[in-house]
């Protein structure tokens, strides 16, 4: 059995839970750390020839838009051309000039870094997404900004200047980059070897530089609650075992349904709570399914099993084609 994921990057979880958590980054050093993925996993997924967009991308902290052209080519497929697929030549000649390799959702396509994401999913009770980000020395792929999730960051090669500012200073704060006239008091500052962890609470504002070599982290972004998801969660509650007509025939009906339907949000609501809806509005990562049947499996297996669907019916056919063939020549 995998040991608890959290405990492995930051030792004391109960401290770590009532110090640090959305409340103060950090910086740790676990004894042995390899994240799951790394450059030569990258290079990997290059060698494939599947990785493509929109998986990855390239950016520059200088708000340089650097179109998927420059770091992907195209492909024909059965007559067809298809674009947007790696350039692995393209992408290391703009890490040269310094710009930022982002990749997407790697959970979603590089299987340890999908169970990664799954065991720490089930010990927090929240979705997480991963991202790979490949940055040269005295480069910043993104500019001072503010994410909606807590970030774990897994350093994989070289060294990275982490700066981590304040937190909001309202709860109506917005994401992405700092405004120019906003002067965040920094909270961190400090340089990530490789196996190292960096912890980032949800809104602290935070850049990156490259700092030695080709530098690579794997960031796992911790998503929590919105005031959307919230909303979502109250409509839904709110509706929850009513039984209204969908068209209601006359100002009698509609006053009776309007007058049915507030009763019921009435009694939805005193029920409800805040907790309640604190629990109904959590998005929680999905339960893994049960391990598919390989290829390789259902080929050991294949002549002693059953007939797959279609193969009597294509035997069916092979007799019938051998009829004709065999009338055929008694003809001829």
């Amino acid at each position: 059995m995998e040991s608890p994921t959290l405990a492995a990057w930051v030792g004391d979880v109960e401290s770590f839970t009532g110090r640090r958590w959305q409340r103060e980054p950090a910086l740790y050093t676990p004894e042995a750390l390899a994240p799951p993925f790394d450059l030569d996993e990258l290079d990997a997924a290059f060698d494939s020839g599947l990785l493509r967009t929109p998986y990855l991308e390239m950016v520059r902290s200088d708000k340089v838009t650097i179109p998927s052209g420059a770091f992907t080519a195209s492909r024909v497929v059965n007559g067809t051309a298809h674009h947007g697929f790696a350039d692995r030549a393209k992408v290391l000649a703009l890490l040269r000039r310094g710009s930022t390799l982002l990749l997407r959702c790697v959970d979603q396509w590089h299987r340890p870094t999908g169970e990664l994401v799954a065991r720490l999913s089930e010990e927090l009770d929240r979705r997480i997404e991963a991202f790979f980000f490949v940055t040269p020395a005295g480069g910043q792929g993104l500019a001072v900004h503010r994410d909606d999730a807590d970030v774990f960051v897994l350093q994989a090669a070289g060294r990275k200047t982490w700066y981590v500012h304040d937190a909001p200073a309202t709860a109506d704060w917005r994401l992405g980059e700092l405004p120019d006239d906003e002067r965040s008091p920094l909270r961190l500052r400090g340089v990530l070897e490789p196996g190292g962890v960096l912890y980032v609470p949800r809104g602290f504002a935070h850049r990156a530089v490259g700092a030695g070599g080709l530098s690579a982290h794997l960031s796992l972004t911790v998503r929590d609650l919105s005031v959307q998801d919230l909303r979502t969660a109250l409509e839904r509650g709110l509706a929850d075992g009513l039984d209204l007509p969908a068209r209601p025939l006359g100002e009698a009906a509609i006053a009776d349904a309007g007058a049915a339907l507030l009763d019921h949000a009435r009694a939805r609501l005193d029920a409800l709570g805040p907790a309640g809806l604190l629990y109904a509005a959590r998005v929680r990562p999905p339960v893994a399914p049960a391990p598919a049947e390989s290829l390789a499996e259902a080929a050991r297996t294949w002549e002693s099993g059953a007939p797959a669907a279609g193969r009597t019916g294509l035997a069916s056919v092979s007799r019938t084609w051998r009829k004709l063939r065999g009338s055929a020549a008694a003809r001829g």
